[in-house]
C-alpha cells in the first residue's frame, strides 16, 4: 500500500509516496532504481535493479523511465526519500521504498550479497 508523507521542514519540497518492500516485490515488472554507492550495491544488492548513485541521478535523469512507476531504494530510506522527491518534480512518478535494503532484507525478501 502506498503512502505519502508530508515533507520536511527542512526540505520544503512536496510530499513523498512510499511504500513498504514488500508491496514494492509484489509489484509486477518493478522498476527500482538503487541510489547507493558502488560499494554498498557491490555488498548488497536486489537482482534487476537499476544503479544510479544519488551523486548521478541529476545528470542521468534522463534515462528515469516516464511512463511506468519508478520506485527508488537506499541503505534506510533517507537518500531515495530524497531521490523520490526531486524525481517527481520532474514529472515522474516516483515512490520511496520504505527502510531501504535494510528494511527489504528484514522482510526476508531476496538480496543478493557479495558473499553469494
Amino acid at each position: 500500500m502506498l503512502r505519502s508523507l508530508g515533507a520536511s521542514a527542512r526540505s520544503g519540497g512536496p510530499a513523498v509516496q512510499t511504500i513498504s518492500p514488500v508491496d514494492a516485490h509484489a509489484v509486477d515488472d518493478a522498476y527500482i532504481i538503487d541510489v547507493r554507492e558502488a560499494d554498498e550495491v557491490a555488498r548488497a544488492r536486489i537482482d534487476g535493479a537499476v544503479h544510479i548513485p544519488l551523486g548521478e541521478l541529476v545528470s542521468r535523469v534522463d534515462e528515469v523511465p516516464r511512463d511506468r512507476t519508478v520506485y527508488l531504494l537506499c541503505a534506510v530510506g533517507g537518500r531515495s526519500a530524497q531521490a523520490t522527491q526531486y524525481l517527481a518534480a520532474q514529472g515522474v512518478d516516483a515512490v520511496n521504498i520504505d527502510g531501504g535494503i535494510v528494511g527489504w532484507y528484514r522482510a526476508g525478501l531476496p538480496v543478493t550479497t557479495s558473499a553469494d
